[in-house]
């Protein structure tokens, strides 16, 4: 019995094979050597006794045994804390609030939509800037609601070191939360009506239908939004930089502040990158959970 002839592969097929390979090639070495290679740089650094420039003396954990004994690091972290924690549950809140409002099919929709996205198209150094102005005691909403008459109105976060990470949760649920409600709203528009339909045949309300069917669905896009937002706060630096400086004193300082002051100003490029480190296994912390429950969830289905 005669073997079939095999027929070498055309030369258009080759093209076709190899063509992706070689346009994305580059793309894949850059991404390689400019954001995992100077991970791994950094990492090895943070072992090393390196201050202006490279010095590849290992020095063990010792950097970051003077990391955590820093208290301007301890403050930094627990600044994120308060900031991270209220940023996201008050971005999940109102992106959830507006995004259900907006899912009765209100008039003009779009136009409101556009306007809570805008925030969104800025830069957090230009809204960090426009609300250093508004917060402003001397010209800002302070002295605007004194002009209306209401002489007794105090409003001073901005130069308060106790109130000041609180101007920054402001600003930045300001810029985020209409980025949130676009998710939440996709996220509604995806749920089939037909259970809607069935649910309030049953006399379920609108109330009940959204707490119990419509929210407890959207659990990929909290995930989505809690990973996004998680991002946001820890590698938050122009923002801040843009609003308070860290100050007053560093009552606003987070641990991407004190990465960047400590490498770059304070000549301690070894616990700089220890703290570059820590920010980045503390995104991985965030993120490994909750792609392993995300994971097993779609498994279990």
């Amino acid at each position: 019995m005669s073997q079939p002839i095999k027929m070498k592969p055309r030369l258009v097929d080759k093209i076709e094979y190899w063509l992706p390979k070689v346009v994305m090639s580059p793309t894949v070495f850059l991404t390689m050597v400019f954001i995992y290679g100077f991970i791994i740089w950094t990492t090895v650094l943070s072992f090393t006794k390196s201050r202006i420039l490279p010095v590849y003396d290992f020095v063990g954990f010792q950097q970051y045994v003077k990391l955590f004994l820093n208290d301007r690091w301890m403050l930094a972290l627990k600044n994120l804390a308060i900031f991270g924690i209220l940023f996201i549950v008050i971005c999940l809140f109102v992106g959830l609030l507006l995004a259900i409002l907006l899912d009765q099919k209100i008039r003009a929709e779009g136009f409101i939509r556009t306007v809570y996205l805008y925030p969104m198209a800025l830069s957090f150094i230009v809204t960090g800037t426009v609300w250093k102005w508004l917060l402003n005691p001397t010209v800002g909403i302070e002295r605007f609601v004194q002009s209306l008459g209401f002489e007794s109105f105090s409003f001073d976060w901005l130069v308060n070191p106790d109130m000041a990470i609180y101007t920054i949760v402001i600003a930045g649920v300001w810029q985020s939360s209409g980025f949130v409600m676009a998710l939440f709203l996709a996220g509604l528009r995806g749920v089939d009506n037909s259970i809607i339909k069935a649910a309030q045949i049953d006399g379920a309300s609108m109330v009940t239908i959204y707490s119990r069917i419509i929210i407890p669905s959207l659990r990929p896009v909290f995930f989505s939004a809690i990973i996004m937002l998680a991002h946001i706060a820890i590698k938050s630096f122009d923002l801040i930089v843009a609003l308070t400086g860290g100050g007053p004193g560093n009552s606003t300082d987070v641990p991407a502040i004190f990465m960047y002051q400590f490498s770059f100003t304070r000549s301690q490029m070894g616990v700089g990158a220890a703290s570059a480190v820590v920010m980045l296994m503390g995104i991985i912390a965030i993120l490994v959970p909750f792609l392993y429950s995300e994971l097993r969830a779609t498994k279990n289905v």
